[in-house]
């Protein structure tokens, strides 16, 4: 009976000491979007990339690898090295230069002629590379998403 009361009081010990360790926090894959693009008189494409921390601790992030299609033409390559650090639940931009082809040109001179009227469909997929809060090691999260660009009003070769 006394090794059996010694157990059980030893059980309830280690799991008294398991619960007073810190919660962990939940993390969960950024979201990658284009705040702005840029058009610059060389054909290249300055983006603002905006990238959204979705977890419950801050994340560092280190890079981003990737692919950018616009209006559902071949997608280029979207690799930059940077050091972020985000908060829970907010976001920070980060800038690339990107050389399109000539598919995505045409569709972007060809929305511009319709002023502020027109757009044009974009999808990011790839990975960031980024370290959770609670974590000893970086490691990749993947990304996917669409929007749409749209001519700036009043300030020209930028689109938001």
């Amino acid at each position: 009976m006394k090794r059996l009361f010694g157990c059980i009081t030893l059980l309830v010990l280690v799991a008294g000491l398991v619960a007073c360790g810190p919660p962990k926090k939940s993390v969960f894959p950024p979201t990658v979007s284009i705040q702005e693009m840029a058009t610059r008189p060389d054909g290249q494409w300055r983006l603002t990339l905006r990238i959204q921390n979705n977890s419950y601790g801050s994340m560092d992030f280190h890079s981003i690898d990737g692919q950018l299609a616009v209006a559902n033409s071949l997608p280029v390559r979207l690799h930059a090295r940077f050091d972020l650090d985000i908060p829970p639940f907010a976001a920070d931009v980060t800038q690339i230069d990107v050389l399109p082809t000539p598919e995505m040109t045409a569709a972007i001179k060809a929305a511009a002629v319709k002023g502020s009227a027109g757009s044009v469909p974009y999808s990011v997929t790839g990975t960031s590379n980024a370290k959770p809060e609670q974590e000893k090691d970086s490691r990749d999260f993947s990304f996917h998403g669409n929007d749409w660009l749209s001519p700036v009003p009043g300030i020209p070769n930028t689109w938001r």
